[in-house]
């Protein structure tokens, strides 16, 4: 009897002789939302090499494993690294050099940010981003001749938020070569009294952005290494870069060799012969850093720039339907070609009219179900008899919820109440497959993935308006709204077996929050902070 005292002593020292398994970092005391099928949260995981070694119970995890490194989570909630599934990193990091226009309020505010700004960047062309007439008490679009008094020996460029319109003054048009107005497939040149405005739609902006000189080594790096340093500090460890040149992807695999770039990028090369040449030739490029497998093409315009293509004209311009940028014919022959090579093709599309146009090419090339991953960015407005054509062929729709709460203001009075209705239906979009990647646009958009999701989730803006959000039936659930923001986000990019949730033998990104968005209020969805970033087991953000 007495030697039974002993058997508790005997299994404490036999358990302290145990050798615990080293791992390089553990992370406990959390609310860890895994994010894998059944949608599990654990208490802590372990992370060895820079990828999940183990997952559970902080008890389970740190009797079996030892680590350098310790994270007490403090009982805050941890979730797979963001991801965006459509943005344009460089350009973000580009607009980031150039002067900021967003949320300005008239013309005459443009005009003096842009004077504040040429003071301390006196040289070369003057760049704004983000400026949207929408905002403005007078919605109409400006015109340019104080621009160019302003600005008379300077080529000036100032883009509208989403990147299909800009204006310009005389002395970049002088730069581009443009004495009046010319005929283009896919763009226009407004005109007031027969003279040049200033306003350029869609392609029109080529002529002249084309003009600009591309930016040397050492911006190219520092508009890179910018973009990077924000983006980890949103919490987002993946970007799709939508519609890059192949140059641009030599220049990232140089600064990831340098490690200057640690992000993970999936980039979309944009529809140009060289483009194609290039991936052609050289195969698809998949490192753990970089992945390169699709080529990004442009249908159609915007919305707010009434660039883009409807099947019946707008509702506030009954003289205006948009256009498509390129020829249905030209739309046909990419696809071939792509499909004929193996890669994926992801296509620009906003207007009901442009969807059905992409949607019955999708479908014509594709022959029925298939894993090809063919991508519609946007699916903005789709008519309600086109729906069924993503799911027949397994194409996917990929979407940025603030898009809706941002045009929400006016969508209405673009497409009237009917054909509203059928615009940013992001339900409807999900039933089609059963997943759906979710994206901001940025710096058309915030890069802030919490916006995304409380856009998805909540369908209102930050003030609560509309009350009970707007078109709230196509809201997501919190639940589908952070797998679109991870795992399906992953899966729009054929990774959803490396990244996307916390899941032994994936790769250790991982973001900690300060809230619980999946339990939390509205408001409080707002107010969350991101407390620590890792990327590849690597603490590349934290907010002390």
């Amino acid at each position: 009897m007495k030697s039974l005292l002993y058997i508790p002593l005997f299994v404490a020292l036999f358990t302290s002789c145990v050798k615990k398994e080293q791992a390089d970092l553990i992370v406990y005391n959390a609310v860890v939302y895994t994010v894998n099928n059944s949608f599990d949260t654990v208490e802590a995981f372990a992370v060895k090499n820079g990828k999940i070694l183990a997952t559970g119970s902080s008890k389970d995890i740190q009797t079996k494993y030892q680590a350098k490194d310790e994270i007490n989570a403090e009982g805050k909630s941890v979730y797979p690294g963001f991801i965006d599934a459509h943005a344009h990193f460089f350009g973000y990091g580009q607009s980031l050099q150039a002067a900021d226009l967003r949320d300005t309020k008239s013309w005459e505010e443009i005009l003096e940010r842009l004077a504040v700004f040429a003071k301390t960047n006196p040289d070369g062309w003057l760049i704004g981003n983000g400026w949207d007439q929408n905002d403005w008490e007078n919605k109409a679009f400006p015109t340019n001749e104080k621009l160019t008094e302003l600005f008379p020996n300077r080529p000036v460029l100032l883009n509208r938020i989403d990147g299909h319109a800009a204006v310009v003054n005389q002395k970049a048009f002088d730069a581009a070569g443009i004495k009046g107005e010319q005929e283009l497939i896919g763009g226009d040149m407004l005109t007031q009294n027969g003279k040049l405005t200033g306003v350029l739609i869609d392609n029109a902006v080529g002529l002249v952005d084309s003009k600009i000189p591309s930016p040397d080594g050492k911006l190219a790096e520092k508009i890179f290494t910018d973009a990077q340093t924000n983006c980890f500090a949103a919490g987002l460890t993946t970007i799709d870069d939508c519609g890059l040149p192949f140059q641009a992807v030599d220049f990232i695999e140089k600064l990831q060799k340098e490690n200057k770039l640690k992000m993970r990028l999936y980039v979309m090369l944009s529809d140009a012969p060289q483009n194609y040449d290039y991936l052609f030739k050289r195969g698809a490029i998949k490192t753990d850093r970089l992945n390169v497998r699709s080529f990004k093409v442009y249908a159609d315009g915007a919305l707010g720039s009434r660039g883009a293509c409807l099947l019946h004209p707008y509702s506030d311009m009954p003289n205006k339907s948009g256009f498509l940028l390129s020829t249905q014919k030209h739309f046909e022959e990419v696809a071939e070609k792509i499909a004929a090579h193996h890669f994926q093709m992801c296509t620009h599309a906003i207007g009901d009219s442009a969807n059905r146009v992409m949607l019955n090419i999708y479908n014509k090339v594709l022959k029925g179900k298939n894993d090809k991953r063919w991508r519609i960015e946007h699916a903005q407005v789709v008519n309600s008899n086109d729906f069924n054509l993503f799911g027949k062929a397994n194409v996917i729709p990929s979407v940025q919820p603030t898009h809706a709460t941002s045009d929400m203001y006016w969508a209405g009075q673009r497409l009237g109440a009917s054909r509203v209705k059928d615009a940013y239906a992001y339900k409807q979009l999900l039933k089609q497959n059963g997943w759906i990647p979710l994206g901001t646009d940025f710096p058309v958009e915030n890069i802030n993935p919490l916006l995304t999701f409380y856009a998805a989730t909540v369908r209102a803006d930050a003030k609560g308006f509309p009350k009970g959000g707007f078109q709230i039936e196509n809201a997501l659930t919190p639940q589908e709204a952070l797998r679109g923001m991870t795992i399906w986000a992953a899966k729009a990019n054929f990774e959803e077996n490396e990244k996307g949730s916390l899941e032994i033998g994936k790769f250790a990104d991982f973001v900690i929050l300060d809230h619980d968005i999946l339990k939390a209020t509205p408001q409080n969805i707002l107010k969350t902070k991101v407390l620590k970033t890792y990327l590849n087991g690597e603490k590349v953000y934290d907010a002390k």
